[in-house]
This record gives structure tokens, C-alpha cells and sequence, in this order.
């Protein structure tokens, strides 16, 4: 035999380990070398590391090759299961072995098997949590989640929750949309849980736990069984303030001198969402160039959005005090966090205006510039940050019409701060 010379050392070649032993199959586990090992009748060893390996049946099948994992094999446990021995691993190939003697594919078996069990231990209420849980990071907050989960676990979970998703039929999903008059009583909210239902039984049905037509589906097939909603109850739009009753209502707002007199302001007169004002924070205000960037972050159209700020903003903006530690422009009660979105609401209830809500001044804003003022409809549409055209148009629309807004909001500020109307009574402040 053939001696080898290391560092001046006659050494014998080292015989190559059989893994059909075993006492091989240690010395290999031991070894730690990376590589696969056939153990005889297509059972291979695989080693990854030292100490840490793994058993697979390789077979061909319609020309093509396969590998099937039976178990791990290792000498420190890595898991609750023990590894198998070489005595294990045959064993176990003999089922895969006896089953490709029928033209059976193994592995496409053991699929099957696997998609029986996930279809008999999988019920709406489990699909309905791994949807809302694979989904939470995509929507824009965690009370979206929760109204999800809400929803959910009042009205659908009480009549399809246990069922398996391959068990829920059209007259289940009208259970749900029928309980007590809940189509005829609040439509919008049994629209949004018909909804629901679609989008996790279409998660379902990737999965591979449902076949068919969704029961849930709306246009062409409950559209034929149910009203539309919009027949059932007029849709309720945000309560607006006619806007020549504006300006005495800003004098009313000017007078107040608490935080969120001030915040209200703001809202109008940027005709930005309560949202979006409640959690501007100081570093989006560059005062230098007169701007306000939303982040896309905080924006419903998940798109950046810049705001013109005109004067009146500014000195607004400048009779804040900043709260160290906080870094909100309209800082709340609690450290480090804004007002509560309930703040304007509750204001409003102050001044006697219970009628209107915040968002209503958005609408009061579209209808005062498309009424008085030549503005084109694209620059007050961008102006409320909606977007505009179909997909194809907004291709090609790549600006935001920044200093045409710039304009309008002037406007808006010099409308909003004017001396009210000889002919519209002055709202009544109520005293906090």
C-alpha cells in the first residue's frame, strides 16, 4: 500500500467510511464532513455538521428522481425526538418502498396525507387567525386588525367558526348575513363581514382546503340572493359645514387657546384628515420652504403627500410650544403621544356642533373651491391627497401639482380667516 508523508510523518491512507454500518454511520456523524452517504437499498445518510444528520429514501419515478426525508440521525438531540438509528431508517423505507413497487408516489402520498389532516383539524375560526396574522403587517393599524377580529368572532364565528372551510356552504354564509336582520339593520357592517368571509375562504382554497365556487362571493352570485346594500340604507355621508358659515366659525376657533382649538385649525386649514394633523409630528414641518410632507406611511393612498402651509398655518404653527420628549405637534396628556383622536370630536361637542364631525370640513373645503373659486377639479382633488383618474392616467400623472395647490390653500386661508357674513349668525361658544 501506497504511504503518504505529512509534515515529515509516514501515515497509512484513511479507509473511506461505509454508511451501511452502524459503526459507520457514527464515525461519519463524528466526522462532520458535509456529504450523503448511500446505506443500501436507496436509503442515503445525510451529514451536515458533526453531530448532525439526516436520513432520505431516493427513488425514481416516470424518470425522474426524488428524495424523500425519513428522520434525523445525530449524536447530541436537537429535538424532542430521538434520532433514528440505522436499523430506524431502514424500517422506515420499507413503507416508500413497498408503495413505489404499486406506482405510488411516495412523497405525492405523503402530501395527501398531510392536506386530509390539515383539511379535518382546519376550521374558519383558525383560517380567519392565521389570515388576520399573516396579513397585520400590510395594514396601515392595529385597530384594523382588531376590527377584523372583532367582527369576526360577533357575527360569523357563532354559526361557521367550527366548520371546516370545505364545509361551509351559501345557506351558512346567509345564516351569518341574516341573524337577526343584520343585512337589513347595518348593512355596511354585514357588507364588510361578507367581505371577510371571501377573502379567508379564498385563503382556503390556496391552501388546497377548499375547491368550488366562494359562497361568499358577491357580484354574480349573493348579489342574485341579497339587496345591495346601498338599497337596504342611504349611505350617510360625513355631517359638512355650509361653507359661507365658515369664517364665524374659525372666529370662534381663534379665540380658544387650548390645544385642541388649535388642532381643529390646523385640520381645516390644511383639509387634511384628523389623523393625519393628530400624528404630524415636528420634523415634517420644514418651515423654510413653507412645507408639510405626510409620510406615505400615514397617508390612506399609502402615498407621500406634501402640504403647502400658508401663513395662517405658520403662525399657528409658531404659537405652539414644543414638549420635550414629545415629538407630536399637538403633544396629548400621555408622555410621548399625541391628542386623542377623540380630542376634535369632543371639541365640537364644546361648541354646541355635536351635528358635524372634522372630516365634514373636507367637504366643506371641495365645495367651496369647485363653487367659488377657478381652481381646476385636479388641483383641489390633489389638495384632499385623492387620487386621481384610473391606473393608466396616474402612469403618466407624475407631479402633485404642488404650487397650483399653493395657490388654492392661500385662498382657502384668507376665506377661512375673513370677517363672517353680515348675514350668517355667529355660531354660540359654549364655555369648557
Amino acid at each position: 500500500m501506497t504511504k503518504r508523508v505529512y509534515q515529515g510523518v509516514y501515515q497509512m491512507p484513511s479507509k473511506k467510511i461505509k454508511a451501511n454500518t452502524a459503526r459507520g454511520i457514527s464515525a461519519l456523524l463524528k466526522e462532520g464532513k458535509p456529504g450523503q452517504h448511500a446505506a443500501g437499498n436507496g436509503l442515503y445518510l445525510k451529514v451536515s455538521a458533526p453531530g448532525i444528520g439526516s436520513w432520505f429514501f431516493r427513488y425514481k419515478i416516470d424518470g425522474k428522481t426524488r428524495r424523500m426525508g425519513l428522520g434525523r440521525a445525530g449524536i447530541a438531540s436537537i429535538s424532542n425526538k430521538d434520532p433514528l438509528t440505522l436499523a430506524d431508517a431502514g424500517i422506515a423505507a420499507l413503507e416508500p418502498r413497498s408503495q413505489l413497487s404499486k406506482g405510488i408516489d411516495p412523497l405525492e402520498h405523503r402530501k395527501e396525507l398531510q392536506r386530509k389532516k390539515e383539511t379535518a383539524n382546519a376550521t374558519f375560526d383558525n383560517l380567519a387567525a392565521d389570515y388576520i396574522a399573516a396579513h397585520r403587517v400590510g395594514w396601515k393599524n392595529a385597530k384594523h386588525a382588531q376590527q377584523w377580529e372583532n367582527t369576526l368572532k360577533t357575527y360569523a364565528s357563532p354559526v361557521i367558526g367550527k366548520l371546516s372551510p370545505s364545509s361551509i356552504s351559501t345557506a351558512h354564509v346567509l345564516e351569518v348575513l341574516n341573524k337577526q336582520d343584520f343585512w337589513a339593520t347595518k348593512p355596511e357592517t354585514a357588507s364588510r363581514v361578507r367581505n371577510r368571509i371571501e377573502l379567508v375562504l379564498d385563503a382556503a382554497k390556496a391552501k388546497g382546503l377548499r375547491d368550488g365556487e366562494n359562497p361568499a362571493r358577491w357580484r354574480g352570485h349573493l348579489d342574485k340572493l341579497l339587496p345591495r346594500r346601498e338599497k337596504v340604507q342611504a349611505v350617510k355621508h360625513h355631517t359638512a359645514l355650509p361653507y359661507p358659515e365658515l369664517p364665524a366659525f374659525m372666529t370662534l376657533l381663534a379665540v380658544a387657546e387650548d390645544t385642541t382649538a388649535k388642532a381643529m385649525q390646523m385640520t381645516i386649514l390644511t383639509a387634511c384628515r384628523t389623523s393625519e394633523v393628530l400624528n404630524a409630528t415636528w420634523d415634517e414641518i420644514d418651515i423654510s420652504s413653507k412645507t408639510w410632507t405626510i409620510p406615505a406611511s400615514r397617508m390612506k393612498a399609502r402615498k407621500e403627500h406634501r402640504v403647502p402651509l400658508t401663513k395662517a398655518v405658520i403662525t399657528l404653527l409658531e404659537s405652539l410650544l414644543r414638549v420635550e420628549g414629545n415629538p407630536y405637534i399637538f403633544a396629548g396628556a400621555r408622555q410621548g403621544r399625541p391628542l386623542s383622536n377623540m380630542a376634535m370630536l369632543m371639541g365640537l361637542r364644546r361648541m354646541k356642533r355635536g351635528d358635524l364631525t372634522m372630516h365634514g370640513f373636507r367637504s366643506t373645503f371641495r365645495d367651496w373651491a369647485g363653487e367659488c373659486t377657478p381652481h381646476p377639479r385636479d388641483v383641489c382633488e390633489q389638495a384632499l391627497a385623492h387620487s386621481l383618474g384610473n391606473a393608466v392616467e396616474a402612469a403618466y400623472r407624475r407631479g402633485d401639482l404642488f404650487e397650483k395647490r399653493r395657490a388654492l390653500m392661500a385662498d382657502w386661508a384668507i376665506y377661512c380667516t375673513s370677517k363672517p357674513a353680515n348675514n350668517v349668525v355667529p355660531i354660540q361658544h359654549a364655555k369648557a
